[in-house]
């Protein structure tokens, strides 16, 4: 996996890797040391009354399970059946349930955009932002608050960052004080205010209005015009989007001097005169630079800033005819048109883009807003010389999407080769990954009930399981092979043998790491929206594992040894057939 989303995956395989050779190694040597320095056998000890009722709670549990256990080794094929149910059902669960990226943070810190008129001037915006910082200031979850104007190449638009006061210090989530403070700047006349809680996690994409941004390009930029404007006005009707807005500002006051080229000429004035009136005018052509002996100062040619604000100043303008070495006023070489365009014509790459920015609905996975403007885009009647694409978080959650069922394959496919190796046959393996598919139902299910999508997270945290729920095949299968080999018994007393051995150290491994992971799952806080989908899923997939997996292991393990006798025999017979002499028939 690429990006962001590869470099969070590669860290966590690398920490899990090395923690693994780390305890293993410790395993190895360390363990068998403080074993025998630590552990003597008191036969005669008194323990306490935890300690018994602790013990007595255990040996009830652990008769049930035997009960339970000789039930289900009788009806094989129901837990058999409730295997191949738990495989469907998480495959089922994983295509249908909503997908996310990352969770939302509540970092503290708000960021807003304030939108003005096209042509709106500075000393006006400036007095707006100034309104909405007032507006904004007085609420008591905000701590300060800092603001600029002119946040792209105009005064239209003007940029502030709200700090909040510290998590514990609040009443509120940072997502429901940026509610309250959007109505409280909506009183604001003449601007349209966005805002945001800015993200740890911020990936590529251009600067916008909402957190994620969806992008149209066209070669034709009249083209692009009309379906930018089609598809914002299908956007807005769709539930699932909150706070949607275009980069593009069309309404922008526009004048077009139309040269008379035949009069131009007749005159002695050529275009480079006009556009050098022009900018001297408006365009403030720096003329000179005056030296102090501290300092230096620019001399700047244009008009007088009260003549700049209207079109009128154009029929006081002259320009010098090379003819007749007279002043030729500029309303006699030309026609002003009035008329409206973009205050500013984005590109992406080498073609005009058109980004149109938006926020989800509360309680909306990305991965459903993704499928929604799809539907949209199409239903629109979008044409092909439009092309739209995903940027910044969107675009790497599309991508991360791609990559997460290869992922899994490919874990599932060096967990199978690995144990392959180390039993030294294709088919106990098979046994052991048989519990995957309980720990991922857990996990999404885990998932569900708490009110989460299936975030980068939550895909961690699944494929932690794969590492830590396969453990309890390990340790029956294991001992029933043991059995079968040193003591001689049949599949099926070796295996329910193993199943109440075993008992105890499954439980044990199964709750130290289901209550390690219970913090994170419970966590509260600033950053607890980050770990908590982690936690969810392990506890979710250890629960549903745990249940599962004592009884279907037993089930698929005697299936498959009832499977390898019946290759066994075919085999012999086989065998002994090719050795009988010719001319005489097998009984």
């Amino acid at each position: 996996m690429g990006d962001i989303v590869g470099r969070l995956f590669r860290e966590f395989a690398v920490i899990v890797a090395l923690a693994v050779l780390v305890s293993g190694l410790v395993s190895l040597t360390v363990t068998p040391m403080m074993a025998a320095w630590l552990i003597r056998h008191q036969p005669r000890e008194r323990h306490g009354r935890f300690y018994r009722w602790s013990e007595s709670a255990f040996d009830a549990l652990q008769s049930g399970y035997r009960s339970s256990l000789d039930w289900t080794l009788r009806h094989g094929r129901l837990m058999l059946f409730a295997m191949a149910a738990t495989l469907l059902a998480t495959g089922a669960l994983y295509v249908r349930m909503p997908k996310g990226f990352f969770p939302q943070q509540d970092t503290g810190q708000i960021s807003v955009t304030i939108q003005g008129a096209p042509d709106v001037s500075f000393i006006a915006m400036r007095d707006s932002v100034a309104q909405v910082s007032e507006a904004v200031q007085s609420d008591p979850d905000v701590q300060d608050v800092y603001a600029w104007v002119g946040a792209n190449p105009t005064v239209s638009q003007a940029r502030m960052m709200i700090n909040l006061k510290p998590f514990a210090l609040r009443r509120a989530t940072a997502d429901e004080v940026a509610a309250r403070l959007k109505k409280r700047a909506a009183g604001v006349s003449g601007v349209k205010v966005f805002m945001q809680v800015r993200q740890d996690i911020q990936i590529g994409g251009r600067s916008s209005n909402a957190q994620y941004q969806y992008t149209l390009q066209d070669a034709d930029l009249s083209e692009l015009t009309h379906w930018s404007g089609v598809l914002e006005t299908k956007l807005r009707t769709l539930p699932q989007l909150r706070d949607l807005s275009s980069d593009m500002q069309r309404a922008a006051a526009q004048a077009t001097l139309e040269i008379n080229r035949d009069t131009a000429a007749r005159l002695g004035i050529t275009a480079q005169q006009i556009d050098d009136a022009l900018y001297d005018a408006f365009g403030q052509r720096q003329v000179a630079t005056l030296f102090t002996q501290l300092d230096q100062y620019h001399v700047i040619l244009e008009l007088d800033p009260r003549w700049q604000v209207s079109t009128e100043s154009l029929q006081h303008l002259y320009v010098r005819s090379s003819i007749t070495s007279q002043l030729v006023p500029l309303s006699m070489l030309g026609t002003l048109k009035d008329g409206v365009s973009p205050v500013t014509i984005s590109h992406q790459g080498l073609f005009p883009a058109v980004t149109l920015s938006f926020n989800l609905a509360p309680g909306v996975a990305l991965g459903d807003a993704v499928t929604a403007i799809d539907q949209a885009a199409l239903a629109a009647g979008k044409p092909d010389s439009v092309v739209a694409s995903f940027q910044g978080a969107a675009q790497a959650f599309q991508d991360s999407l791609r990559s997460q069922p290869w992922l899994i394959l490919a874990a599932v496919i060096v967990v199978y080769m690995v144990l392959g190796i180390l039993y030294e046959s294709p088919i106990h393996p098979i046994t052991i990954i048989s519990t995957l598919p309980s720990a991922g139902l857990g996990a999404l299910l885990a998932l569900i009930v708490a009110g989460q999508d299936l975030s980068i997270l939550g895909m961690i945290g699944i494929i932690l399981l794969i590492g830590i729920v396969k453990k309890n095949a390990i340790m029956m299968v294991d001992f029933a092979l043991a059995a079968e080999r040193n003591e001689g018994l049949a599949p099926l007393e070796a295996i329910r043998q193993a199943c109440l051995r075993r008992f105890r150290p499954i439980m044990m491994t199964t709750m130290a790491a289901l209550l390690g992971a219970l913090p994170l799952a419970l966590g509260h806080g600033a950053g607890a929206e980050m770990r908590r989908p982690l936690g969810i899923a392990i506890v979710g997939g250890l629960l549903v594992s745990q249940v599962l997996t004592l009884y279907t292991t037993p089930a698929v393990y005697l299936a498959f040894s009832r499977l390898t006798e019946r290759l066994r025999a075919m085999r012999a017979s086989s065998m002994s057939a090719a050795a009988a002499p010719p001319g005489m028939s097998r009984m």
